[in-house]
């Protein structure tokens, strides 16, 4: 019996599809969550802007909280994030190393901060968000002690200071919740909070203080 040739690729192009429609979905789902907020937007609302049925919608992510759960997922392992834990063990300057973080936080915060700002205000309410929540915060959290305990195989740490304490350290100013303080209820502009994020946690952080002649971005 002859095979279809034309299997493979048909396979290969429903796949592709496949994928289109999900990732319109998603697209979709986080634009209506950021404009509108998590409980205002509908499963209908998100069907209409992907141009797809409410059963693709479910199929893709099962509803709201699962497409909320499947963006951060998705936001927690990409590639980009890949790289920056792959920096970490490499960088073997601890000042060098602070200002990878601050500039890696920034970034991260600038491409999720208003998302996350609907996550934050759904999840007092809703227990399913909390625990989407929950997935980014160990997501960054795992970056920052990572960090921590680079600094400490560098001998960077002051004696006193252990891998879990700099990893709290790194958490107070890095956090979502730390940036969101600093530019929603302070004013300041990401520059700003750069720049004083590297002087302070260069003192708080290294046995000795930072150069502050150094480069404030990552090299």
């Amino acid at each position: 019996m002859e095979s279809n040739p034309a299997a493979p690729a048909t396979k290969s192009r429903r796949a592709e599809n496949a994928e289109l429609t999900r990732q319109a979905i998603l697209d979709a789902a986080r634009a209506l969550f950021t404009e509108r907020g998590y409980f205002q937007t509908k499963v209908g609302d998100i069907a209409s802007e992907a141009r797809v049925s409410v059963a693709w919608v479910h199929a893709v992510g099962g509803g709201k909280s699962g497409l909320l759960r499947t963006l951060i997922e998705d936001g927690v392992t990409t590639q980009d994030n890949a790289r920056a834990v792959d920096s970490i063990g490499s960088i073997t300057d601890p000042e060098e190393l602070i200002r990878f973080i601050v500039r890696a936080t920034r970034e991260r915060f600038s491409q999720w901060s208003e998302l996350m700002r609907q996550v934050s205000a759904a999840a007092t309410q809703d227990p399913g968000v909390r625990k989407t929540q929950e997935i980014a915060y160990e997501g960054l959290r795992g970056a920052l002690h990572l960090t921590a305990g680079r600094l400490a195989e560098l001998g960077a740490l002051p004696d006193t200071m252990d891998v879990p304490h700099a990893t709290d350290l790194l958490w107070l100013h890095l956090s979502n919740t730390a940036y969101f303080l600093r530019t929603d209820e302070l004013g300041w502009s990401l520059d700003e909070s750069e720049t004083w994020l590297n002087e302070t946690l260069g003192t708080a952080l290294l046995s000795r203080p930072a150069d502050p002649n150094r480069a404030n971005t990552p090299r």
